[in-house]
């Protein structure tokens, strides 16, 4: 009787490169929506729809019908926090079936995955503290550092694993990182700006206590000063012939014009809800975008041959593995 061979457990299923950078670009745009999303529970008053937490309520981890729309709010946006931490899951899953692994992808790719729950258990602390302003603001650029992240893993499957090098003038490369960090400070005065605003997140919730007024100018004032830099990105890539750099620039300068606009107008209409969401959106775009022109002043090159080892006289000479 012929013996049928046992199967091996270590099949391997490879996942092309090209789905495994949309897997990337997907964990971006997902932890982009969480943010909006979040931003509506606030919006709606339904930050506290579910009391407490872990749970929704003391007896229940879901929502009940007492709780009304605010609790099917609140509760809908914590599933979200697991679709999105199975798409992280899927891209570090797809990093590990990758053949041949790619050098830099794993660390990044955990660092998402982490990331996220590590996100929601602030998350957590923002109801347990009743909505505290402060915690909500650290809520908000937790979400902002996972956006980075998953961004740098998605332009990293976009690049071969070659030494990095310049594009620009060093001088450039630190004005470009010089922008990066006013855009972070931008996007950390724009959490004491809504800490000290109504969109409370609920009627009982306290405020930080800041002059609405004249943070807002504190924010204002930054804004412009990153609009500035970006401008004078924009025409130093341009004059060293910098095309990508430049179009990066373009790119963040044109998002940053619109999000300024959000921003005048919800502060001269009195903070429409419709507009704060468009506003908090705008935000992941800046992000974004500045990372762009961040990631556009340096490039990587494919890795160099591997070397060929000398081997003895009559034998066929062979690569180093």
């Amino acid at each position: 009787m012929r013996r049928i061979p046992p199967v091996k457990a270590s099949v391997r299923f490879p996942v092309s490169p090209t789905l495994l950078r949309r897997l990337a670009y997907t964990s971006i745009i997902a932890n982009v929506a969480i943010v909006v999303t979040g931003g509506g529970v606030r919006l709606t008053r339904s930050g506290l729809g579910c009391p407490t937490w872990p749970r929704c309520t003391d007896e229940s981890y879901t929502t009940t019908p007492e709780m009304g729309i605010n609790g099917v709010i609140e509760f809908g946006n914590r599933l979200l926090t697991f679709v999105v931490g199975i798409i992280a899951l899927a891209v570090v899953l797809g990093v590990l079936a990758q053949r041949p692994r790619r050098r830099g992808l794993l660390p990044l790719a955990i660092g998402v995955l982490f990331g996220i729950p590590a996100q929601a258990v602030i998350g957590g602390f923002t109801v347990l503290t009743n909505l505290n302003p402060w915690v909500v603001g650290l809520h908000f650029l937790a979400s902002m550092v996972v956006i980075g992240a998953a961004y740098a893993l998605w332009k990293r499957t976009t690049e071969p694993d070659g030494p990095v090098t310049p594009t620009v003038p060093a001088p450039l490369r630190t004005l470009a990182l010089l922008t990066t960090v006013v855009s972070a400070a931008v996007l950390v005065v724009g959490t004491w700006v809504t800490g000290s605003g109504p969109h409370a997140g609920d009627q009982g919730a306290a405020r930080n206590g800041l002059d609405p007024e004249a943070i807002s100018q504190v924010h204002a004032d930054g804004v412009f000063l990153l609009v500035g830099l970006s401008v004078a990105l924009l025409f130093a890539f341009r004059a060293v012939g910098a095309t990508r750099a430049a179009r990066a620039a373009g790119i963040l300068v044109a998002v940053e014009l619109g999000q300024g606009l959000i921003g005048f107008v919800q502060y001269f209409t009195h903070l429409p809800a419709a507009l704060v969401a468009a506003h908090m959106l705008g935000s992941c775009l800046v992000l974004l975008a500045t990372l762009g022109v961040l990631w556009a002043t340096r490039e990587r090159h494919p890795a160099p041959p591997a070397p060929v080892a000398a081997a003895p006289a009559g034998q066929p000479v062979t690569t180093a593995a």
